[in-house]
């Protein structure tokens, strides 16, 4: 895994290698083994290499097609680059000069072309590449998105990075760094800026499974090599549940096979819930030496799964590393979150994610998570309230009546019940705020479903986006609403929280991780399950769990989902106060412009008397603050 930067200047202006240096200089983090740079006519590219395949200089970059035709700079892995390399032999008269996934994937663009070249990548990645006979560029983002990539033109610059923070030194060209209203409004809904938006003005993000084409004459052409949307045509599995399972199984440990390839030490996060223990399960079997496994564990009991994890890797005999955190680790994390999340970015499991990545850090270089299985099999507790919850949003009635006569004083008290239960009052206000919202749609639940904010009108000036032109807005009519939600997931709240969260956090230290769950096979074969063999009795993740009892016990594993968060609310009214405090103040916000003043000081207020819990809204502001004083001050 890497990171790329690099522009094409319309005007022909000579490409200065000083500049792209800069942009790569920010970026050092995601490769630290090395960097390369092709700065020639007007056209820079720039690369920094975290070397996992083929340690050597043959896989340096940018990197040459061997006709010398295309030159490429390149993010991710490629898994099944071997099978593709033998495919690419039979080619006559192409030679590799050595055994990188890069040099694979080039050629590949060079003899097959680009939308075919994809079409056979199974792998996670983001990549530039250019065809220097007809002067175009092409920038490609893998199916669900694990890789970033942001481009954008202005003043007739094409630009494009790994991340926004590269793109910078291009005011130097008379790029423009403004924030877009309208992304900060729906970020403050969602806690983080949806594709294809940035926090920037004229700054995209490369949708996923896409590649677009960009001419000298400034011609831009998206077209898609794989879309989701392609399951809802699929045909359907039709064997027994047990045939499921064991497909299942078998597909899984494929996946893991190609996923374990590496030249570097490689392990596993383990948080000892449903999703993780059955990668790293299944890992062991296929390992004949222990597996690396890491985890970290709280002290507060609301929180902490350390000891779930250490008994799955106990009974797995895995090479298990735990490390505790207090909250003075947990703290010191806050003032480097607007660094290593260059965009606003508020899901608050990015302290622990960070912590874990340092920790894993120490040991290896790569490692697997059990990330995507939520939305794949139905883990989400929306998924299966969703139907019963649905009928009370369109009617209502006393459902919404009961609700409405929960007293704040009420709310209040069950914020000092035992810390199990820290997250019942949030819940009960979040049901209640659903419900008072109102709405006659699928859609609409749904958005309210997945809000931290449900007001954005606070932000100054500013509309959120609407997204209701997307292909899985218009599917919601042909799926149950459990599976409904389960795409819309899989196209958003998985791409733009769960992968960033991780992606950023991980390479801020310089470490690989891998989903195998989003090898696109194993999704197609999730997607051609029965509901029922995913969600049943109020349960999720059926068939994954029936694998995974073939290797854990039960005992180990059932218990209530808990997530990987921390006490935001108890935070912000002691240790964060002052930190808060400072990024609130009204005078602060009135000059910037973009945030109610009155508005922001009423959550604030509120949140400090106990009155209220504005701990998800205060905290998507106070990223979005944090962030704005760090980059546009």
């Amino acid at each position: 895994m890497c990171g790329f930067a690099g522009y094409w200047s319309f005007e022909h202006q000579r490409a200065d290698s000083s500049l792209i240096e800069k942009m790569l200089a920010s970026i050092r983090h995601r490769g630290p083994d090395g960097e390369g740079v092709y700065a020639q006519d007007s056209l820079a590219l720039g690369h920094v290499r975290l070397s996992i395949h083929d340690l050597s200089q043959a896989g340096h970059q940018p990197m040459f097609s061997a006709s010398g035709r295309w030159v490429i700079v390149f993010n991710g892995e490629i898994y099944n680059y071997a099978e593709l390399r033998d495919s690419l032999l039979v080619h006559g008269g192409l030679s590799f000069k050595g055994d990188s996934d890069t040099e694979v994937l080039v050629n590949a663009i060079d003899i097959w072309g680009i939308k075919k070249a994809l079409e056979q990548c199974v792998g996670m990645f983001a990549f530039a590449a250019f065809d220097l006979e007809k002067k175009e560029l092409y920038l490609a983002r893998d199916r669900f998105g694990e890789k970033p990539l942001y481009y954008g033109i202005q003043n007739n610059t094409l630009a494009f990075a790994s991340e926004l923070k590269s793109l910078r030194p291009l005011s130097s060209l008379g790029w423009r760094f403004q924030v877009d209203r309208q992304a900060l409004a729906t970020y403050m809904r969602y806690a983080y800026v949806p594709t294809p938006c940035s926090i920037y003005e004229n700054i995209s993000k490369l949708e996923p499974g896409s590649y677009l084409k960009v001419g000298s004459d400034r011609s831009q052409s998206l077209s898609y090599y794989w879309q989701a949307s392609s399951v809802l045509s699929q045909d359907k599995f039709l064997g027994t549940y047990d045939e499921a399972v064991d497909l299942l199984e078998s597909k899984l440990k494929d996946t893991l096979k190609i996923q374990m390839q590496s030249d570097v030490p490689l392990g596993a996060f383990l948080s000892g819930g449903v999703d993780s223990s059955i990668i790293v399960a299944l890992m062991q079997s296929l390992s004949p030496k222990k597996v690396n496994t890491f985890s970290i564990g709280f002290h507060e009991a609301a929180f902490n799964e350390a000891q779930y994890a250490q008994d799955v890797a106990k009974h797995l005999n895995t090479n298990h590393t735990e490390l505790y955190v207090g909250q003075k680790d947990l703290l010191s994390v806050v003032p480097k979150l607007p660094t290593i999340y260059d965009e606003p970015f508020a899901d608050s499991s990015q302290i622990p994610t960070f912590l874990v990545s340092q920790l894993v850090k120490t040991q290896v270089t790569v490692s697997l998570s059990g990330d995507a299985g939520d939305e794949l099999f139905g883990g989400y507790n929306r998924y299966f309230l969703a139907e019963s919850v649905f009928s009370r949003f369109i009617d209502p009635g006393p459902f919404r009546a009961g609700l409405k006569l929960l007293p704040s004083a009420l709310l209040k008290v069950l914020g000092y019940l035992p810390t199990a239960y820290a997250q019942l009052p949030d819940k009960l206000l979040k049901l209640k705020a659903v419900v008072e919202q109102g709405g006659r749609s699928r859609e609409d639940l749904y958005r309210l479903l997945c809000s931290q904010i449900y007001d954005t009108s606070f932000v100054l000036g500013a509309k959120e986006y609407s997204f209701n032109e997307r292909w899985f807005w218009k599917a919601s009519k042909e799926l149950s609403y459990q599976e409904w939600m389960m795409l819309a997931d899989s196209q958003t709240y998985m791409m733009d929280d769960i992968l960033t969260k991780v992606d950023r956090a991980a390479m801020a230290v310089s470490l690989e991780t891998r989903v195998p769950f989003l090898d696109h096979r194993i999704f197609e074969f999730a997607w051609s399950l029965p509901l029922a063999y995913k969600i049943d009795q109020g349960q999720g993740k059926r068939v994954l769990r029936d694998v995974l009892y073939r290797h854990v016990p039960k005992g180990l594993i059932d218990r209530p989902k808990m997530g990987f968060g921390v006490p935001l609310s108890q935070w912000l009214r002691s240790d964060l106060k002052d930190w808060a405090q400072s990024l609130l103040q009204p005078d602060m916000l009135r000059a910037q412009g973009y945030l109610d003043e009155k508005q922001v000081s009423s959550y604030w207020k509120e949140h400090l008397s106990g009155k209220r819990n504005w701990s998800f809204a205060l905290w998507n502001i106070l990223m979005f603050q944090s962030w704005y004083k760090q980059w546009m001050m």
